[in-house]
């Protein structure tokens, strides 16, 4: 009886083993017995040049490379060495963080969330690997992802090879030490890396009060106060270039003094050794005059967005230091900007009189309370001859200015009547 052939498959005839024929499933199965150890953690990857294993990963989203690479140290080393070569590097890092042109905010958005991954997937790749060995596959960016957890001494390591790696601090003395507006690229390119590699997009607000200090500490005062202008200063609409003018000609806007007030409560609230109330108060001090003496008005609303308690450290510091008179002529710009922006009055009111319990004697204070009374005098006066002397648009900005001075004025009075007679009825 003859034998039944299955023909539900197709027989193909052995054949002597050539490079060019494809490997058979027995091949894979085989080679995962192989000897080699290193090899036999790529599994059925082993048995592909490693050119096919990088065009696989060209297929892959950088999450599903990121998960790749925890299967095992060998695969790990593969995604590494993918991560290197001039194709990776080309197809990973997509965006520029020194791109001069401002994305929108659904870019950004796209950015931030690209190179968060990317963060997650050079922390799972080098996982294994000391500090210094993490940080040669670092390339232009640190994302929150990659160091979040690292303690304190290897993010002081992070910084130092960031600036070896980017000549961070040659670029920043170069800033600081030139003229004020000389150098808007670099002075702009400096914004742009401290902002969107260094300090934004933290969860923390300790981690970027770390990374901060990291920028600040190692210069003088007076280049802290240049450098802090430059990251968080007000920026053209048109360039996004630093604007150095905006605080000395004219009265400034919330949105121009925000950025600079966040920083600065940054430094004092989060309770950081490096930084005592003193630094803070010098630092806003040394700020004020950046590049020239700012306009009273616009130092008193900076004031008035870093919060009671700077505010009142800073008049505080005035006032022990034997400068009453540039305190009360503050407090007049406090009233002034209270009146323009709808805020309480009664705040400044309540202000001066916590300042005032600061002087030692009632001589002191009295001496002060007239200050305060002759400086609204004083600041009407040149604000009328102001108006009387300039031309028909200064006339009119100047008249405006005028008006609410007054209007601060009266408000002001009438705040100190209510709390006196509040005083006396109690």
């Amino acid at each position: 009886m003859a034998s039944r052939i299955n023909t539900s498959f197709t027989l193909i005839p052995n054949q002597k083993y050539r490079r060019s024929n494809r490997l058979s499933s027995s091949y894979f199965s085989n080679t995962l017995d192989s000897d080699s150890q290193p090899l036999s953690t790529l599994g059925n990857f082993k048995a592909l040049p490693l050119e096919i294993f990088q065009i696989i990963l060209r297929y892959l989203s950088v999450k599903d490379i990121s998960m790749l690479s925890m299967v095992s140290k060998t695969v790990s080393q593969h995604i590494i060495n993918y991560i290197s070569t001039s194709s990776g590097s080309k197809r990973l890092l997509l965006q520029d963080f020194h791109n001069l042109e401002l994305p929108s905010k659904r870019q950004d958005s796209a950015i931030l969330e690209h190179y968060r991954s990317l963060g997650l997937l050079f922390k799972r790749c080098t996982l294994l690997l000391p500090t210094r060995e993490r940080l040669k596959y670092i390339h232009k960016i640190l994302a929150e992802t990659l160091t979040a957890g690292w303690d304190e001494l290897e993010c002081h390591r992070v910084y130092n090879f960031l600036c070896e790696l980017t000549n961070l601090s040659r670029k920043m003395q170069t800033a600081v030490c030139s003229k004020p507006g000389s150098a808007r690229k670099l002075e702009l390119r400096i914004r742009l890396f401290c902002r969107n590699v260094l300090l934004d997009h933290w969860t923390h607000q300790s981690d970027s009060a770390f990374w901060l200090t990291r920028i600040l500490k190692p210069w003088p005062m007076v280049n802290q106060a240049r450098l802090l202008y430059i990251i968080f200063g007000p920026i053209s609409p048109q360039d996004g270039q630093v604007v150095w003018q905006k605080m000395i000609e004219g009265p400034t806007d919330e949105s121009s003094l925000k950025g600079l007030a966040d920083a600065i409560k940054l430094l004092y609230d989060t309770g950081t050794k490096e930084w005592t109330a003193d630094d803070v108060i010098s630092l806003v001090d040394e700020l004020s005059v950046v590049p020239r003496e700012w306009l009273l008005e616009n130092n008193a609303r900076l004031l008035i967005l870093s919060g009671n308690n700077i505010c009142f450290t800073f008049m505080a510091s005035k006032a022990v230091n034997g400068r009453a008179i540039e305190l009360a002529k503050l407090i007049v710009f406090l009233a002034l900007v209270c009146e323009k922006e709808l805020y309480c009055m009664d705040w400044a009111v309540k202000m001066m009189q916590k300042v005032c319990k600061v002087f030692s004697t009632p001589v002191e204070r009295t001496n002060f309370l007239q200050s305060v009374a002759n400086a609204f005098a004083c600041v009407i006066m040149e604000m009328l001859q102001s108006v009387m002397s300039g031309d028909r648009d200064e006339d009119d900005r100047s008249f405006l200015n005028l008006f609410h001075l007054v209007h601060a004025q009266a408000n002001f009075h009438k705040e100190v009547l209510y709390l006196t007679m509040n005083t006396l009825s109690t």
